[in-house]
This record gives structure tokens, sequence and C-alpha cells, in this order.
């Protein structure tokens, strides 16, 4: 990405997670974060995140106070939420060149769908499999 570029980063789960829970990825998804620019947030990270939040919650992982902070901050987050749906296609295409699971899968369709009208668009994930097809795939 050149210094004109304006930056358009997809988050997935992963990514999501790692900046509200301290865990070896939040240093960076903290940089991310702060960098200017549009951070998207799909559908589909939004009910992964909001499970994870919740199982935390249940299961009393931690005390309610961060529970509590970790939805505020994903509702108040550099996050810009998107609608975006994947071209049926393209999921059909890239399931055949990535072993993806299902939501990493959707996740990349996602970001390529949405690069076509965004083509600085990055997906930004810490998970290593979905990393390595994102920038394969021109996302990285």
């Amino acid at each position: 990405m050149t210094s004109n570029q304006a930056l358009v980063a997809y988050w997935d789960s992963s990514a999501v997670l790692s900046a509200l829970f301290r865990d070896r990825h939040s240093k960076n998804a903290t940089a991310w974060a702060r960098r200017p620019g549009v951070h998207l947030i799909s559908t589909l990270a939004w009910a992964e995140v909001h499970a994870v939040i919740s199982r935390i919650e249940r299961e009393q992982a931690l005390a309610q106070v961060l529970v509590d902070a970790a939805r505020e901050a994903l509702d108040r987050g550099p996050w810009h939420r998107t609608n975006v749906s994947p071209e049926w296609d393209l999921v059909r295409d890239l399931s055949a060149r990535w072993p993806l699971r299902g939501a990493d899968l959707w996740h990349l369709a996602a970001a390529r769908s949405l690069k076509t009208e965004l083509p600085e668009l990055r997906l930004l994930s810490f998970d290593d499999r979905l990393a390595g097809a994102a920038r394969a795939e021109g996302l990285g």
C-alpha cells in the first residue's frame, strides 16, 4: 500500500477478538485499529465475536466488567458495519483453491467481492490459513 492510498481493512473475527482481548496478536490488532482509514466488519464477524463474548460471559472466564468493556469496545470501535454478501461463484471457486473452514471461506469471498469496488482493501486476519489465502488473493 502506498502512502497516498487510503487504508481499507476488512476485519475477520480473529482480528477483532485480538483487538478486544489480550492475546499474542493484540499489539498488532491495536496498531491496525488506530490507523486512520475505513475499518469494515461483516455481519458474520459481528455474530462470531458476540458468540465468543457471550461464551466467555456464560463460562465466567472473565470478570463481568471486562465482558461489558469488550461489548462496548466492539460497539464503539473503529469498525463500520457492512452487509456484504460474497458472490456465489466466487465462494465455489475459492473453495477449490483454499482448504478453509466455512466461515473463513466466507470472509475471504466477502473481502474479494468488496475488493471489486475497493481495490485498496486488505483482509486482516490472525488465522494463518486465512491470512495466507488472503495474501495469495491480493488481499494481504
